[in-house]
């Protein structure tokens, strides 16, 4: 039998399916028409990155904007091909149930609107991916899982780098045990923010600051590549209040997370400088990622040092968005469970909240 990936997925008998390079399923698409999505929420990351990547797509296709704003939703339409009367506001969002060109609706929103828009996406009927992280809390995060499958619709997370082909290079190679036993995992995440105005600095919309944006990745990063959940862990904050970005979020945390392998991972979130960092460590080797997780432009060293560069195999789609969306699209034609789905986002989060009480306490956190 085939070990797809570690959370099992599992195939039904008769299915069609063949496995890619970098070891995610292929499942076979009916010739049903491509699954239609809605975007929620036109700013940076929904109208700049999410939606020209349905071009790369084989099975997905954009067919309903939801946005505040009627006069950019408009333009944007026009622009995409999308009908006028599948453009919805926050106030009518709810009429999307009477849509059948909709299957999924994607929440791109600030962090506080997540719970929201995917409770009363599934209790419109439409299957839903939602922007990382998750929720603001390991409460709406139950509560979103717990809507999706009262409406007995898929649910999941936009964990983009499970489908970036670097990333799954590295943790195929991690897990081949090509640098032995590992012993250790680094990961710093960090940009600059400028804007003391934007809402990833609001906490009452992100939940959070670095930890909750950018930290996430360093998190979810250490718990794919070394295949554990953690055990524990202690965090360190440090941030200057007299900032005026940071009056009500963290600049930078450092968490050291505990596995139960005896691998130690040492990770880095912070708001006050440039980092996209990810190394693996074993008794035999390392293997180094600078930059891991960006959206362009990583780089993968296997080895004793960066000798010795490697190109990946091709990941599952043209790019890892369009890899994204059609694998959801995939699972929904198939009914089968996406490989990042709602649970994998409470899991996250849940370790957040015991980093920040870490933080807060100063203390080492026991996670159960």
């Amino acid at each position: 039998m085939i070990d797809l990936n570690r959370r099992g997925l599992m195939l039904a008998a008769g299915s069609a399916i063949t496995v890619s390079a970098v070891g995610l399923p292929v499942l076979a698409a009916t010739p049903e028409r491509k699954l239609g999505y809605a975007i929620v929420g036109l700013g940076g990351y929904g109208l700049g990155i999410i939606i020209p990547q349905f071009k790369n797509c084989q099975h997905s296709k954009l067919v309903a904007l939801v946005s505040g704003d009627p006069v950019k939703a408009k333009r944007v339409a026009a622009e995409y091909g999308v009908p006028e009367r599948s453009i919805y506001n926050y106030d009518n969002f709810d009429s999307i149930k009477d849509n059948p060109d909709i299957d999924v609706v994607y929440v791109c929103l600030p962090v506080s609107m997540h719970a929201e828009y995917t409770i009363r996406a599934a209790q419109a009927g439409k299957h839903v991916m939602c922007e990382k992280p998750m929720a603001v809390s390991s409460k709406e995060c139950e509560a979103m899982i717990a809507a999706c499958k009262k409406a007995g619709k898929k649910l999941m997370i936009g964990y983009r780098c499970h489908f970036e082909a670097n990333n799954l290079e590295a943790r195929r190679r991690a897990r081949a045990g090509d640098i032995g036993k590992l012993r250790y995992f680094r990961s710093e995440h960090g940009f600059t923010a400028g804007n003391p105005n934007s809402w990833r600095l609001k906490k009452a919309m992100s939940g959070g600051g670095s930890l909750m944006d950018i930290g996430i990745y360093a998190l979810n990063a250490a718990r794919y590549m070394t295949a554990e959940e953690p055990i524990a862990v202690y965090a360190k904050e440090t941030t200057d209040r007299n900032d005026p970005r940071f009056r009500e979020v963290e600049d930078m945390i450092e968490f050291e997370l505990e596995f139960p392998s005896g691998v130690i991972a040492s990770c880095m979130s912070m708001y006050s400088a440039n980092q996209n960092h990810i190394l693996l460590m074993g008794d035999k080797g390392r293997i180094d990622m600078e930059p891991g997780t960006r959206y362009d432009g990583n780089k993968l060293w296997v080895g004793q040092d960066r000798s010795n560069l490697i190109t990946p195999p091709p990941g599952p789609g043209a790019t890892q968005w369009s890899g994204q969306l059609d694998h959801l699209s995939l699972c929904v034609i198939n009914n089968k469970e996406p490989i990042v789905p709602g649970e994998e986002g409470l899991r996250d989060i849940r370790i957040v909240e015991a980093i920040y009480r870490s933080a807060r306490e100063q203390k080492r956190i026991a996670l159960t």
